[in-house]
């Protein structure tokens, strides 16, 4: 039976590794979750309140002391519009969107994130620096070009597989880079 404690042990897991191998994470961090993936469902059938807590909590503890501020993804009935803090939005100059979480509608973790933020919006888009996906949620939309996976260790919370991304900047040029086509192109 899968309990609150042993989703936030895994979480942290997947966290420690995270931030064990990105060193410069950047000021915003997506989070995509199915909080039904987490249980063992399908995403958007079994949708949990308590789950989505634990998730934003835990993930919560780890950000504020790097001071990263945390978007968390809606699910495709809001279009995967994220929950930010209202001054994240302004900070950003991020377009708010008229809508509020819901259980079906968001999903869990929005919810439990909407109910702690001090005056939480709706964003259409960010640019995130890294981020997890749990269960599934497709957030590489928000993560910054050009996309990096972590690797980690401990990839799953709960049922849910975990995905992991960070981004660098574009590398142009250089010293592998190539101009024209020959046979040195094709050389292993």
């Amino acid at each position: 039976m899968l309990t609150m404690e042993q989703i936030q042990v895994d979480l942290k897991n997947v966290l420690d590794d995270y931030f064990a191998q990105v060193t410069q994470p950047g000021k915003l961090f997506v989070v995509g979750c199915s909080t039904s993936e987490i249980r063992g469902d399908w995403k958007g059938t079994n949708s949990s309140l308590d789950v989505g807590q634990v998730v934003y909590e835990t993930i919560q503890e780890y950000l504020k002391p790097r001071g990263m501020a945390i978007a968390v993804q809606g699910c495709e009935h809001l279009n995967r519009a994220l929950l930010v803090e209202r001054s994240v939005a302004e900070a950003n100059n991020l377009e708010i969107v008229d809508v509020v979480p819901a259980m079906h509608a968001g999903g869990g973790t929005q919810v439990a994130a909407y109910q702690r933020m001090q005056d939480p919006v709706e964003v259409e888009h960010i640019v995130a620096q890294g981020g997890i996906d749990i269960g599934g949620t497709e957030i590489g939309m928000h993560v910054k070009f050009v996309q990096i996976p972590v690797p980690l260790q401990h990839r799953d919370v709960g049922a849910a597989r975990v995905v992991a991304l960070t981004s660098r900047p574009k590398k142009i040029g250089g010293e592998r880079a190539q101009y024209q086509f020959t046979a040195a192109n094709l050389e292993e």
